[in-house]
């Protein structure tokens, strides 16, 4: 499909062309007329690897949504997800190869999107033009300057978007809200996102070779530059730039998410300092093991995120957390379903709370 892929880098909606110029109103269609909970919403899922497969039974169980249509650019992860539909009770599913064809579809109320990163934008971009409603994996964009023209189609188009950041509306969350709001902390300055995971070695170099039969690696590559097809980059295609964020993209921004929603900021920060460095994981990856960032935000506000990919142990006793750190008092924070408040120079125990699992 090397001429489809040309025609695509040529559409309007490709991110080059998206930034530099006001899109076309969106259509009218059926999800923008709905207003009761109690009708039937049809959607789309666009890239249905694991991920996406997990999203596709979660949409099973949810009372008033119907899966019309399967999408992926790889026949593999395509048959494996109708199999999945009909094992989850979905019935009949449309498969098709170009998430277009879902986009076209006047019936389709919504998309769920869940390709490598650099897909995310471009997708939803065009879905919100469609008027389509759309729940997007995270990162919802790849570069910084997606987020801003993503963020403005929604609201030119008057669409929902989730993004799947995950545990803003968890219970723990929800505990936690409570007691920051108390002022019992005090007014949080400072807040820290980390990431302890321990992470396999990657392979090495491998050579590049012919796209396998049952991928249309030209679509694959979508508004990534071209080059030949290789396993690697394809497999494990997070830890290569052109498709993916590496550790802080992939895991870190869950936590980065609830650091931003504990230090109380809605805009963007005024400045960011970064380093990260190869330490101690082998292998072909373009991303560090270790990274620590700051950002700081107006008023003096500031988020750090620490990630060790290379350490068996973790933070405070968890994998993934957060501390909020107020003028009176800080909490540990997991998203695993814990938090725990430390109050005054004793650091006594203040309210807390230890729930299920998070993601």
């Amino acid at each position: 499909m090397t001429q489809d892929r040309r025609a695509f880098l040529q559409d309007a909606g490709t991110l080059a062309a998206t930034a530099a110029m006001t899109l076309p109103a969106a259509r009218p269609v059926a999800a923008k007329g709905k207003t009761s909970a109690n009708e039937t919403i049809v959607c789309g899922v666009i890239g249905v690897g694991g991920r996406g497969r997990f999203l596709l039974r979660l949409a099973a169980t949810v009372n008033g949504v119907v899966v019309h249509s399967l999408c992926d650019v790889n026949q593999r992860n395509l048959t494996s997800a109708v199999q999945t539909a009909q094992k989850a009770g979905i019935g009949q599913v449309q498969p098709v190869h170009d998430f277009r064809r879902i986009l076209d579809d006047r019936s389709i109320d919504a998309v769920i999107i869940a390709t490598p990163h650099h897909w995310h934008t471009p997708i939803a971009v065009r879905a919100l033009e469609a008027g389509k409603h759309i729940y997007v994996e995270k990162p919802a964009s790849h570069v910084f300057r997606e987020g801003r023209i993503l963020v403005d189609a929604a609201k030119r188009n008057r669409c929902v978007v989730q993004h799947g950041t995950q545990m803003r509306s968890s219970e723990v969350t929800a505990e936690a809200a409570k007691v920051l709001a108390s002022g019992i902390l005090g007014e949080i300055k400072m807040a820290k996102a980390w990431g302890v995971e321990p992470r396999s070695h990657y392979p090495g170099p491998v050579p590049d070779r012919t796209p396998p039969e049952y991928l249309d690696y030209s679509m694959w590559l979508g508004p990534a530059p071209e080059r030949p097809f290789n396993p690697n980059r394809f497999r494990r295609w997070n830890n290569f730039r052109d498709y993916g964020n590496g550790e802080i993209g992939g895991d870190g921004i869950h936590d980065i998410d609830l650091a931003r929603w504990g230090l109380g900021v809605t805009g963007h920060p005024i400045r960011v300092v970064a380093h990260g460095s190869r330490i101690h994981i082998r292998g072909e990856t373009d991303f560090p093991d270790n990274m620590m960032v700051a950002y700081q935000y107006p008023n003096d506000k500031v988020l750090i995120y620490e990630n060790r990919n290379f350490a068996p142990y973790r933070m405070h006793g968890w994998d993934n957390g957060n501390i909020f750190y107020g003028t009176k008092g800080y909490m540990v924070f997991s998203r695993r379903g814990y938090f725990q408040t430390y109050l005054g120079a004793k650091e006594e125990k203040g309210p807390g709370m230890r729930g299920g699992a998070g993601n």
